[in-house]
């Protein structure tokens, strides 16, 4: 039981170093690129490159949330304020790849129709909150196992801070469905979000 329990968190990492790894690319690479490219490279990279890495970008993020519900669930009674809030973004981020991102990007690439500036702003939207919650996120994976003093390491309690970092997160999520870019409409702009988030969150969950 143990060494399948290994396998499930292996298989959980190496489907979020893929699911993570295309999703920082689309942000920081490949964005950028579509800024810059001749016509022609711009529609051969929509029609060929776009598809295939959102086919890994997806399923990277089934693949993860599959495999995070199933230790989850071998957790029992076993969890902590990382790990609730750490499932929460990243059951989020899941839902905006599947229900917001990847419906989108089918149109903005004319994989259906619809109004495609429109599919892409949402599309992109959606995954500038992801690269916004990426890093809390990877924070609440790697504290949630270190009994650490100070760290926040205390069993699962719906406390003042745990209130105040859902409240928190739920507005972020409007934004991310309902909002406008602001701060994350640049690369440098989410990546300084995603590190002031995690701060605010570690402040929130010791000190509140």
């Amino acid at each position: 039981m143990d060494l399948l329990g290994f396998l499930f968190r292996w298989s959980h990492v190496l489907f979020g170093i893929t699911w993570i790894g295309m999703l920082y690319y689309f942000n920081f690479i490949q964005g950028g690129y579509f800024k810059q490219a001749s016509p022609e490279g711009l529609t051969d990279a929509k029609a060929k490159l776009a598809p295939s890495a959102l086919w890994w970008f997806r399923w990277g993020a089934m693949g993860t949330f599959l495999t995070g519900l199933i230790l989850i669930g071998a957790l029992g009674s076993a969890l902590n304020n990382y790990i609730v809030i750490g499932v929460i973004f990243g059951t989020l981020m899941f839902l905006n790849v599947w229900t917001i991102i990847w419906p989108n990007q089918k149109i903005a690439l004319g994989m259906v129709e619809g109004d495609a500036p429109a599919a892409g702003a949402k599309a992109l939207l959606a995954s500038r909150h992801n690269v916004l919650y990426s890093a809390p996120m990877a924070f609440c994976m790697l504290a949630s196992g270190h009994p650490t003093g100070g760290m926040g390491y205390s069993a699962f309690t719906m406390s003042n801070s745990m209130i105040a970092m859902l409240v928190i997160i739920a507005a972020l999520q409007a934004n991310a469905m309902f909002g406008k870019q602001g701060p994350l409409a640049t690369v440098k702009g989410v990546i300084h979000g995603s590190l002031g988030l995690t701060a605010v969150m570690v402040l929130v969950l010791n000190y509140l």
